[in-house]
């Protein structure tokens, strides 16, 4: 027996010594601390810490500097024999205020905020877990940096400094998500992302064309989604969670689950969502001009206007929306890293409501305006290889396949004759990315790209009182988008306070497309792009102290013309309509941008960027000619001709401010308010706001903070944008704005109050409550074909294991 003893105490310690398993804890509360970045930048080596705070660091052994960093906690830095002679347990002090973050959107690889000379926000998962998003694109707005417009409930497109749509750029997993038909109106693709399964979510506000290549003038969205955690002992790592949540605004009833489980080499990730939305109901409290009493049903075989039996809901808004993901990890040693993901998401029809408010003589101008059911899917590749040698350090090969899928029904008041317009678009990508570090000052980041994207479009009218079936014009011609690319971003690090970063890209852009002149006498059959777009960026970060940055950066960026641009056919708007132009070329930005951030003796942080963005060439709708004539008949209306060209010059300028105040007792203040004012040069020399550049908005918070409780006090608010201070074009469009006294559209500023609240009942079970807008208003976001939600009861209930 006593030999039994020994023997076993001589294996507890031969483990013991070892172990290269650390443990990371709050040194307040003991609590383990998930994904807690452990960095060596000798080793080129990055690792997180599990839902237990645990990492295997034998990659580690040797090193002088391991960095221990999270969001919230102070950073600590330790030799790995120090971290040894801890028992391999390492303790974080919770800090206020943090000027570095681990970022990844900004050179694919994972870099400080405070060495990047651009702006970078992570939105922090447990604020995400607090504010309970309906949808990616409200994840996005729980930021109080990025504005949101919606023209459905099935929408959400984000304003970023003055652009939006195809001027920003979307990555998921790192991969690209905008396809060759992204338009320049508002897009409701993001939706197509489950907040639940998104890790972490980046917004690089500003150019980011030497990384991304097209349509990355404005800002970057970076969504990370779950990643398979390996288990570093010899038992199964399982953990996972189960959500649901109900609404009262729109009957909302929501379920979620998410399963990791992991062993050495191999890991899982499972996640399914599934949401049921009603049709949205407004506040009492604001315009009536946002209101419809009616709506519109198919009776007795004619269209009749049924009224509202409560004006505040908007009917048609009602849909559905299902996520699944499957994601498998397979790393058979150190160096290797083989990373499988699989997202596929699909919505029911929904019906676009401002299309719904349109009135043509009296009476709506649609009986049927929806979308079809929004499908989208990705399978994505990610192979990364770490070992030094003489060309990199690292190396991450990206390859990705996705399918879209998305339609247009529509169908005039009265009329027996149903349009369906419908495309798919087939997106294939390969990314070759690779970091080799030069010494101890210096890392290159260089690599090259490649794209494809097939589109398919096509048009068919239904007779709904014979269901009679004919072909009619598509949306877009048949086309092929590709582009190529080769990029190098190169950082320098003279010392701890200064950090300078420069890059070049040069990307060709190639489309091809046929046109189908059966159904529109368009004066040409094929438009054939083939060009090249050369961009950079340099930029300084500089620390005078800890608690201290200063960053400014130049950089470029451009638009590649797409097939939207260039090829669609569509009713922009009463009265008119867009044909093809086959005659554009890129697009490019000239952005300036300085920031200042300070922490005041860790109690108060302030945070000030300005900027300046000039674009040339601005691709922009404006009258045109067919055939030498200016209008056209078109859907049996009368249409002035218009077509996508260069025809502008727009500059925007703007503040984004923030400020953070810890106050006693568990309090907490921040506030975020951002201003940006656009302008863009229309055909007869004059100047018009751009419609892009939201009004002045922002968000500020109250949180307390106690052992089990989470509270949050918050208000959201924008400013009055006048009928003059509107897009020329949009001046028109009453079924989005309100009238003002004189009878002229305007955007009216608005305020809501809400409140949210987290608690934590057991270790495992939680429970998140809110009412948002209290006052009940009704208000409508700028830009927005349907108003926000009245006065909302959110409660969800979180499981986790």
């Amino acid at each position: 027996m006593r030999n039994i003893v020994l023997l076993s105490l001589l294996i507890g310690n031969i483990a013991m010594a070892y172990s290269q398993t650390i443990t990371v804890k709050d040194a307040q509360t003991a609590e383990p601390i998930e994904m807690v970045s452990i960095i060596s930048e000798e080793m080129n080596e990055f690792i997180n810490t599990n839902n237990k705070g645990q990492a295997d660091i034998s990659a580690l052994a040797g090193a002088h500097k391991i960095q221990f960093q999270r969001l919230g906690y102070q950073i600590v830095v330790l030799s790995f024999e120090e971290i040894k002679s801890s028992g391999f347990n390492i303790k974080l002090d919770p800090n206020n205020f943090n000027l570095n973050e681990v970022v990844v959107s900004a050179t694919r690889w994972r870099q400080n905020s405070g060495d990047i000379p651009s702006k970078v926000i992570s939105i922090s998962p447990k604020e995400v877990a607090l504010q309970n998003p309906q949808t990616a694109a409200d994840l996005l707005g729980v930021s109080g940096k990025v504005y949101i417009q919606k023209s459905q409930q099935g929408g959400g497109s984000p304003m970023i400094r003055g652009f939006a749509t195809n001027r920003l750029l979307y990555t998921v997993d790192g991969v690209r998500m905008n396809n060759a038909i992204f338009r320049g109106g508002n897009i409701q693709n993001v939706i197509s992302l489950d907040p639940f399964a998104t890790e972490i979510t980046e917004v690089l506000f500003g150019p980011g064309s030497v990384i991304y290549g097209s349509d990355a003038i404005g800002g970057v969205m970076s969504f990370q989604t779950l990643t398979p955690e390996l288990s570093d002992s010899n038992s199964i790592l399982i953990s996972g969670k189960v959500n649901t949540r109900y609404s009262s605004a729109n009957n909302e009833k929501t379920i979620h689950a998410d399963i990791k489980y992991g062993w050495n080499k191999w890991a899982f990730v499972t996640s399914a969502s599934r949401w049921d939305y009603d049709h949205l109901k407004q506040g009492i409290t604001g315009s009536d001009d946002y209101l419809k009493t009616y709506y519109v049903d198919r009776i007795e075989g004619e269209d009749r206007l049924v009224e509202q039996e409560d004006p505040l809901i908007q009917n048609p808004t009602a849909y559905t929306q299902k996520n699944f993901m499957q994601k498998v990890r397979f790393q058979p040693n150190e160096n290797w890293d083989f990373q499988y993901g699989f997202h596929y998401s699909e919505t029911s029809d929904y019906g676009r409501y401002d299309r719904h408010n349109r009135v043509l003589d009296g009476n709506p101008q649609y009986a049927e305006w929806r979308y079809g059911p929004q499908k989208w899917m990705m399978n994505n590749l990610n192979i990364t290889h770490s070992k030094p040698s003489k060309f990199f350090d690292q190396i991450s090969i990206r390859l990705a396949q996705q399918q879209f899928e998305e339609s247009r029904i529509d169908r005039n008041f009265q009329d027996e004759i149903r349009r369906n317009r419908a495309e798919e678009v087939g997106a294939y990508s390969a990314n070759l990315d690779f970091i080799k570090k030069i010494g101890s000052k210096s890392t290159v980041f260089y690599g090259a790209e490649y794209i494809l994207n097939d589109v398919h479009s096509i048009g068919i009218e239904e007779n709904i009182n014979t269901g009679e079936i004919n072909n009619s014009g598509a949306r877009y011609p048949e086309s092929t988008w590709s582009s190529i690319a080769v990029y190098t971003n190169y950082e320098y690090k003279p010392s701890d306070r200064i950090s300078l970063q420069g890059g070049i890209r040069y990307n060709r852009f190639v489309l091809d497309a046929t046109f189908d002149t059966t159904f529109y006498a368009l004066p040409f059959t094929d438009a054939n792009i083939n060009s090249g777009a050369l961009t950079g960026s340099l930029g300084l970060v500089y620390r005078p102290e800890e608690s201290w940055a200063i960053n400014t950066n130049f950089g470029t960026a451009f638009r590649s013309p797409n097939v939207d641009d260039i090829g669609k056919v569509f009713d922009s708007e009463p009265g008119a309509v867009t044909i093809p132009n086959p005659n554009l070329k890129a697009e490019y930005a000239y952005n300036w941008d300085i920031g200042v951030a300070k922490i005041f003796n860790d109690f108060l942080k302030l945070d000030l960027t300005a900027y300046y963005t000039l674009l040339n060439d601005a691709m922009v709708r404006r009258d045109f000619q067919l055939n030498g004539r200016d209008s056209i008949v078109f859907d049996g209306v009368k249409s002035r001709v218009q077509a996508i060209q260069n025809a502008a010059v727009a500059n925007v300028y703007g503040l984004q401010v923030g400020i953070e105040l810890k106050l006693p007792a568990g309090f907490q203040f921040s506030s975020d308010l951002n201003y940006q004012k656009g302008e863009e040069e229309l055909d007869d020399g004059s100047i018009s706001p751009s419609r892009h550049a939201a009004p002045t908005f922002g968000t500020t918070r109250l949180n307390f903070k106690s052992n089990d409780f989470v509270l949050q006090l918050y208000a959201n608010y924008q400013a009055e944008r006048s009928h003059s201070d509107l897009a020329v074009e949009e001046r028109t469009k009453t079924e989005i704005y309100a009238l003002d006294d004189n009878g002229n559209t305007y955007s009216p500023a608005w305020y809501t109050l809400n409140f949210k609240m987290s608690y934590q009942l057991w270790d495992d079970f939680n429970i998140n409550a809110g009412l948002e807008n209290i006052t009940d208003q009704r208000y409508r976001p700028y830009s927005s074909g349907m108003s926000a939600p009245g006065r909302n009861y959110i409660i969800s209930l979180n499981f986790g294991f």
